[in-house]
């Protein structure tokens, strides 16, 4: 890890007052929660559908029982898992008063558990689900200790609040992101490829000049970040805030 990046990383995070993070599936995989596109991905692993299919609108609508198999074995694993290193130095940065938000592509509420409590979530969340005929709310462990297809007590079909393929992202959501990657003083991007739209298409709101890119591969947008670390996210932020982050005791433990 170069040196001279990595003070230059502390000490626009010492200055910073509006940082925002955006993150992808990366910041939760030393958690154990699988991500998509890398070679242990769930893209790279056989199923009887693609997962992509698997993971869409219409895929929900015509096969809801296959979909459910798919989803309680890969999707509700988060429920078994704890916010790792990264949540919780994000978490102690907004308390301290350097980070304004979390901007997510992850629907796995680890980002909240760890303590963060501005959570703009993209793609919505695993952790909620809802009856589509009466709008009736289940947890999430209820689903996955269900059998077959979830219905509600009504009849109706239940789905998780969670953005599949073909679906159109929240606008509120999307309206508060923009606003807050528009105004960031300092925009960090972790664990994410960056090949998915409308949610990479946000970085270009952005308008300052402290933009850093921590990822282990490269992205469509490593020549627009001034700071481009390819290790973990865990060691960069555990490196960079050492010593100086208040509620962080040595080795990232709140």
């Amino acid at each position: 890890m170069d040196q001279q990046q990595l003070n230059l990383f502390r000490s626009w995070l010492q200055e910073s007052r509006r940082a925002v993070f955006f993150g992808g599936a990366g910041v939760s995989t030393e958690s154990g929660v699988p991500d998509f596109r890398s070679p242990d991905g769930l893209y790279h692993q056989q199923y009887a559908y693609p997962p992509e299919e698997i993971l869409s609108r219409s895929f929900f609508d015509r096969n809801p029982e296959t979909f459910y198999d798919f989803y309680r074995e890969k999707i509700l694993c988060c429920l078994d898992v704890q916010p790792n290193r990264t949540h919780r130095f994000l978490a102690a940065l907004e308390e301290a008063g350097h980070l304004a938000a979390v901007v997510t592509q992850n629907i796995d509420g680890l980002h909240q558990r760890a303590g963060s409590r501005k959570v703009l979530e993209l793609h919505g969340s695993a952790l909620r689900h809802y009856c589509q005929r009466c709008g009736a709310f289940y947890e999430a462990e209820q689903i996955r200790q269900s059998q077959g297809v979830p219905r509600c007590s009504c009849g109706g079909l239940i789905k998780p609040d969670v953005v599949l393929y073909e679906e159109s992202l929240d606008q509120s959501v999307l309206v508060e992101s923009c606003t807050a990657i528009r105004q960031a003083d300092l925009l960090i991007v972790g664990g994410t490829s960056l090949a998915v739209y409308p949610a990479a298409g946000l970085l270009s709101y952005y308008r300052g000049s402290r933009m850093v890119l921590i990822n282990r591969s490269a992205t469509p947008r490593d020549g627009e970040a001034q700071l481009v670390f390819r290790e973990g996210l865990g060691d960069v932020f555990e490196k960079a805030c050492a010593g100086w982050l208040p509620s962080m005791q040595e080795g990232g433990q709140p």
